[in-house]
């Protein structure tokens, strides 16, 4: 019997496999695997979660008046440029269901975020994948790749899982190297953690051209990943496909009102981004004294180097890790086999997996045992 066919390239496509949550065999667990701020959400949002649970009934806002004009006041952004989604993965998938198809070229950076590969074969357009430089966004190797079929360039920066960042220079020169006919969007979905002078979200860009958008999420440094809320800011046409194409209520009643109460908490955001840069710092220069490498990040984790040897392997320490209790993240599916992501924790977290490392690699001399 015949069954339903579904569009060509839908069956090949391996769907995202987000981080563990679970240990066998423990009731807690020490989980640095998907980049979750460490603090949770303010406590704004937690407070206005609370009393507002008895509307959540009611359906939301289809626009997302308030949240979109906050972000807009708070960052003075024209209102109608900015667009909400649940986290910025509908936007993206939004982005690539209107603006490619079949026939139609794609580029993404060798290790960009996971989810880009999986949206541009649901819309049957080519993956052209470009090379990068010590596990850095290579902006020749992008300009390189743009035909006349290319319609759109996801750059994520800084960039998961690597953790590194072009500068502005890099950034706008990217820009004026493209076509006008192809849309240049900036994944910022880590830009509050960067503390580099030399940085820049693109949002300027946005402002002064028809083909950047610069996405946000409130996933990361806000500590809302659970409540799926993300937002872009556009030029005028972008915005206006967008809202046309997205759902009616995308975007549910708690999480729009809690991004309202996290926008008015900065005193929080200060908080965690100046414990992030602290702790970020203080991992990568244990981990190192452990012989292992770490590369310069300036999001809310760190990537972690192991040898390709039996007994020290990627694997092997990312088993040692979960026998203490801790859940860290594989980067094979990444193109990046020998290492692994670990999220940034509250103080005793980083301190647990650093003592878990010392004891893997059979060293002693961090000072911390």
């Amino acid at each position: 019997m015949a069954s339903p066919t579904p569009l060509p390239g839908l069956l090949d496509i391996a769907p995202y496999a987000g981080g563990e949550a679970e240990i066998e065999g423990f009731d807690k667990v020490i989980k640095l695997a998907s980049n979750e701020g460490a603090f949770g959400p303010s406590p704004k949002v937690r407070a206005v979660l609370e009393a507002a649970l008895d509307n959540f009934h009611r359906y939301p806002d289809g626009d997302c008046t308030k949240i979109r004009e906050a972000i807009a006041d708070k960052y003075g952004y024209p209102v109608q440029n900015i667009m909400c989604g649940a986290g910025s993965d509908e936007l993206i998938g939004l982005i690539a269901r209107c603006y490619a198809a079949a026939g139609d070229e794609i580029i993404t950076c060798a290790h960009g975020f996971a989810m880009y590969p999986i949206y541009v074969k649901q819309v049957g357009a080519d993956l052209v994948v470009a090379p990068e430089t010590n596990i850095t966004v290579n902006v020749d190797a992008i300009l390189e790749r743009v035909s006349a079929r290319t319609k759109v360039v996801f750059v994520a920066n800084p960039n998961n899982p690597t953790g590194t960042y072009i500068p502005k220079s890099e950034v706008v020169r990217l820009r004026t190297g493209l076509p006008d006919h192809v849309l240049l969007v900036l994944d910022g979905a880590y830009s509050e953690f960067v503390d580099r002078d030399d940085y820049t979200n693109g949002a300027e860009m946005v402002a002064a051209s028809d083909n950047v958008v610069m996405l946000r999420t409130f996933s990361k440094i806000y500590g809302m990943g659970g409540l799926r809320l993300g937002w872009a800011y556009c030029p005028d046409e972008v915005a206006d496909v967008i809202n046309k194409t997205r759902s009616p209520f995308n975007v549910s009643y708690p999480a729009q009102i809690a991004g309202l109460a996290a926008l008015e908490d900065d005193a929080f955001l200060e908080h965690a981004r100046a414990h992030n840069i602290q702790w970020r710092q203080w991992t990568s220069d244990e981990v190192k004294k452990l012989g292992l490498e770490v590369p310069d990040s300036v999001c809310n984790f760190v990537l972690v180097w192991f040898p390709d040897e039996p007994g020290r392997s990627a694997e092997d320490a990312n088993q040692h890790l979960k026998s203490r209790g801790i859940i860290a993240r594989r980067m094979a599916g990444y193109g990046l086999p020998d290492a692994l992501r670990i999220s940034i924790g509250l103080e005793d977290e980083m301190r647990a997996v650093v003592a878990a490392l010392e004891e893997f690699t059979g060293r002693n001399d961090t000072g911390t045992g």
